[in-house]
C-alpha cells in the first residue's frame, strides 16, 4: 500500500518528537539509563528506542558507557552554547561574582511557554553547601522567585496579553513595586530564592536569581546586589 501524503509527513515529525523526548528523559535522569529503561520511559518498543538512540549517538547528542547505558553527550553542550548567546555572555561574569561574594548558587532563568528554564548557573568556589541548579532544569513560570521576577517585568495587562491562561501572581505586583521577588519552599523543598528581572531588548524578560538553604545576609542586601548585576547585564545587551 502506498502511504498517503499525510502519513508520509507525520512519520518524520513523530520520529523527531521521540528523539527530543529521549533527550529530555536523559537530561532529567539522575544516572545513565539502559536502553530498556529509556524505551519504557518513552513508551515505545526497545527496537524503536534503539534506532532513535543510534541517530542521536551519531550526532554526539548522547553517549554510551562501557556497560551500554546511555547519557547526554557533548553535542548538547555545543547546541546549548547558541541559546541566548548574548545573555549568557553578559551574565556569566556577574553570576561568578555573585556566587563567590554571596556564597550562593547564582543563575539566569528564561521564560519558555508556561515554564521557567535555567539557562546558565554558577556555584560558589570552596564550599560544599550549595544548592545545585542545573542548566536546563525547568519548573512552572508561576512558581518560585525567578518566575515571579519575570512576571514583574510586565504589568498585569501586558502579562495577560503575552501569556493568556497563565495567572499573574499577586507576588509579581509586589515584586514590581519592591524591585525583587522572593520565594521559599516552592520549587525545591526547604530552599529559598531571590530574583530580579532582566530586560532583554527585543525578547522576553529573563530573571537573575540566587538559591540557598540558609543565609546570614539580609535579603534586601542580596536583592540590591542582584539588581546591580542585572543593570550591568542589561547595559551589555544594549
Amino acid at each position: 500500500m502506498t502511504p498517503t501524503a499525510g502519513s508520509a509527513q507525520a512519520s518524520p515529525s513523530q520520529t523527531l518528537s521521540r528523539g527530543i523526548r529521549a533527550l529530555e528523559i536523559l537530561a532529567d535522569a539522575q544516572q545513565p539509563l539502559t536502553i530498556a529503561e529509556l524505551a519504557d520511559a518513552m513508551g515505545v518498543h526497545r527496537s524503536v528506542a534503539y534506532r532513535i538512540l543510534r541517530t542521536l549517538e551519531d550526532h554526539s547528542l548522547l553517549v554510551r558507557d562501557d556497560g551500554g547505558r546511555v547519557q547526554p553527550g557533548p553535542g548538547l553542550a555545543v547546541l546549548a552554547r547558541g541559546v541566548s548567546r548574548s545573555l549568557q555572555t553578559a551574565a556569566l561574569p556577574e553570576l561568578t561574582q555573585l556566587a563567590n561574594t554571596l556564597m550562593m548558587s547564582a543563575f539566569v532563568a528564561v521564560w519558555d511557554h508556561a515554564e521557567c528554564v535555567t539557562l546558565v548557573t554558577v556555584d560558589p568556589r570552596h564550599t560544599g553547601a550549595t544548592v545545585v541548579q542545573h542548566p536546563g532544569s525547568r519548573h512552572p513560570i508561576s512558581a518560585g522567585a525567578p518566575g515571579i521576577a519575570i512576571q514583574s517585568a510586565l504589568s498585569e495587562e501586558e502579562w495577560a496579553a503575552a501569556a493568556p491562561g497563565i495567572p499573574y501572581r499577586a507576588e509579581a505586583a509586589e515584586a514590581r513595586r519592591r524591585g525583587y521577588a522572593a520565594s521559599h519552599d516552592e520549587v525545591i523543598s526547604g530552599v529559598s530564592s531571590l530574583a530580579v528581572p532582566v530586560r532583554v531588548p527585543g525578547g522576553r524578560p529573563a530573571a537573575l536569581a540566587v538559591v540557598y538553604i540558609r543565609a546570614a545576609q539580609n535579603p534586601e542586601e542580596v536583592a540590591a546586589a542582584l539588581a546591580a548585576s542585572a543593570r550591568r547585564i542589561e547595559s551589555q545587551l544594549g
